[in-house]
C-alpha cells in the first residue's frame, strides 16, 4: 500500500485522470449533466499537476473552481441545448399516449388515475365524459400536473413506444 500511495504522489495526474474517468462513467447513470462538470474539475486539478506537482492544495482548489464554475455556467446553457433540441420529450410528456387505469371516479371535478405505477390527478379530457373507478383510460393531453384522460375499452389500450 505505501508504494502505491508513493507512486501516486509522484504520478498526481493518473490519479486526477481515473477520478475523471470515473466521474465521466458514471455520468452515464444519471444523465443530468451534473457529474461530467464535476470530472471536469478533476481533469482540470490533473493539468494542474503537471504545473505545480507537489501543490496538492492547488490542484485541489483549482479542480473546485473549475467544477463550480462549470455547474454554475456551463451545465445550465447545455440542458437548455438538449432540452430544446428536436424528438427532446420530458418524463412527464412521455405520460401523453400511455394507458392507465382509473382508481376513483373522474369528472370535470378531478379524480385519480394509475400510470406507469404511478398516482396522478386526472380529469376526463371531454369535461361531459365521466369515468368509472377501475375503467381502462388513455393519457390524452397534461394540464400542470394534472393528467387529461379518456376512457378506452382494454383490447384499444395504446402500447407504449
Amino acid at each position: 500500500m505505501d508504494a502505491f500511495l508513493e507512486w501516486l504522489r509522484d504520478n498526481g495526474w493518473a490519479g486526477w485522470g481515473l477520478l475523471a474517468i470515473a466521474l465521466a462513467g458514471a455520468e452515464l447513470f444519471t444523465l443530468d449533466l451534473t457529474l461530467l462538470m464535476l470530472a471536469s474539475g478533476a481533469l482540470a486539478a490533473g493539468v494542474t499537476w503537471f504545473v505545480a506537482p507537489g501543490l496538492v492544495w492547488l490542484q485541489v482548489v483549482v479542480g473546485l473552481v473549475v467544477a463550480v464554475l462549470t455547474l454554475a455556467f456551463l451545465r445550465p446553457t447545455l440542458l437548455d441545448r438538449v432540452r430544446r433540441s428536436p424528438g427532446y420529450r420530458s418524463a412527464l410528456d412521455q405520460l401523453v399516449g400511455s394507458g392507465g387505469r382509473a382508481t376513483t371516479e373522474i369528472t370535470d371535478a378531478g379524480g385519480e388515475v394509475r400510470v406507469a405505477g404511478q398516482l396522478w390527478d386526472a380529469r376526463p379530457f371531454d369535461a361531459d365524459v365521466r369515468i368509472e373507478a377501475g375503467e381502462t383510460v388513455e393519457v390524452l393531453a397534461i394540464e400542470g400536473i394534472t393528467l387529461l384522460v379518456h376512457p378506452v375499452s382494454p383490447h384499444q389500450l395504446p402500447r407504449r413506444h
